[in-house]
């Protein structure tokens, strides 16, 4: 196995080869006779939770106006089997992965589950090997990716963008009503207009003010055709 050529795709050189060995053998692979590796299940365990960390923190910390329901619904699709087998696509991952000879014939090298848990059991590799901080520099590096890739709603910071648009022009002057939230007390639903020189650009609706606004500069950069 070309470990050089995978760390480079890592962007991680490991002290201790051995997590990496781990992190890459399949199950059916570790149980086939003589083999001497545990397989990558309890690393594949231990990755789920760090990467559920760190993408937990870095949403509360760069998305402040995103609600607690809307910050779960974006983690889940950021660290679901679907988004994890495409990350891995993008090192090639499935070429790496140690499996078992029936689990290579019945086609297992292209099977998502096991792409994907690699994927985690490599962020606990990285983890155990150089500490919390390499292991957020590796899986950051392919959330970024995700969210310029895809254009992700719920990843963009709206009312940002539309204030460096505004603010080219000195004379433009962004700023935000708010209407009366309707709904009962449990269930409430706040509404926003940003206006631009004191003229409606954009209407929204939102859990919370914040996320009002930003639905509300949504549709204005919409109307901009910046959306």
């Amino acid at each position: 196995m070309n470990f050089q050529e995978l760390q480079k795709k890592l962007n991680y050189s490991f002290k201790n080869k051995e997590f990496l060995k781990e992190a890459l053998s399949h199950s059916s692979y570790s149980n086939e006779p003589k083999r001497g590796y545990a397989s990558n299940e309890r690393l594949e365990f231990l990755g789920d939770s760090i990467l559920s960390f760190i993408i937990s923190e870095y949403l509360f910390t760069n998305f402040k106006y995103l609600p607690e329901g809307e910050l779960t619904k974006t983690r889940a699709s950021i660290v679901c089997e679907r988004a994890l087998y495409e990350f891995a696509e993008q090192i090639n991952l499935k070429r790496y992965i140690k499996l078992g000879k029936g689990e290579e014939v019945n086609g297992g090298r292209e099977r998502p589950s096991i792409i994907s848990d690699a994927f985690e059991a490599i962020i606990a590799a990285i983890y155990l090997d150089g500490g919390m901080e390499e292991a957020r520099k590796y899986v950051l590096g392919f959330v970024s990716k995700k969210s310029v890739k895809q254009g992700s709603n719920v990843l963009r910071d709206y009312k940002t963008t539309l204030q460096e648009i505004t603010q080219r022009n000195p004379e433009e002057q962004i700023e935000y009503f708010h209407n009366p939230p309707i709904g009962p007390d449990h269930d409430r639903v706040f509404i926003a207009e940003v206006l631009l020189n004191g003229i409606s650009i954009g209407r929204g609706e939102g859990h919370s003010k914040k996320q009002a606004e930003q639905m509300a500069a949504k549709e204005a950069l919409a109307l901009m055709g910046k959306s």
